[in-house]
């Protein structure tokens, strides 16, 4: 499972037209599940991400992690960080997992990350979205949980 995490001062995703998630200072999370991505990377991203410390403290250093800041996730499924561009130029996105393997385990990180206390809006799963974000810092990160385990 990979993660784009950028912290913002604000996110939005509108789905045709009308917002659907919307978040003030967070985190923005990009997700991608993988074909063989079990609940273990889903229950492992949430954690590490929840407990990034990425927001500052009193003295102004990355010291705190965004549920400690009042800070929120906005997660959007994102099955493009899987897409492979090493050969040619049209991307290949067989590692990506299938949309229904995939929205099984969005939901389940999405429920943990809610069970561990924090605010969280979505994206809507398989939908064209729009989004949009203002960067804070800018702190962007990426995760992947085959390379952390």
């Amino acid at each position: 499972m990979r993660a784009v995490l950028q912290r913002v001062t604000r996110a939005s995703v509108r789905v045709g037209g009308e917002t659907v998630g919307e978040i003030g200072g967070g985190l923005i999370v990009l997700l991608g599940v993988a074909r063989d991505d079990t609940e273990a990377d889903a229950r492992y991203l949430a954690e590490k991400i929840l407990n990034l410390r990425i927001f500052d403290d009193a003295e102004g250093r990355m010291n705190v992690p965004v549920v400690e800041a009042g800070g929120s996730l906005l997660v959007v499924s994102q099955f493009t960080l899987y897409g492979d561009a090493r050969r040619g130029r049209r991307p290949s996105w067989i590692e990506a997992a299938e949309p229904q393997a995939a929205e099984g385990l969005y939901e389940f990180f999405v429920a943990g990350a809610r069970r561990a206390g924090a605010r969280v809006e979505t994206g809507s799963f398989r939908k064209m979205m729009e989004v949009e974000l203002v960067n804070d810092g800018p702190v962007t990160i990426l995760l992947d949980s085959r390379k952390l385990f």
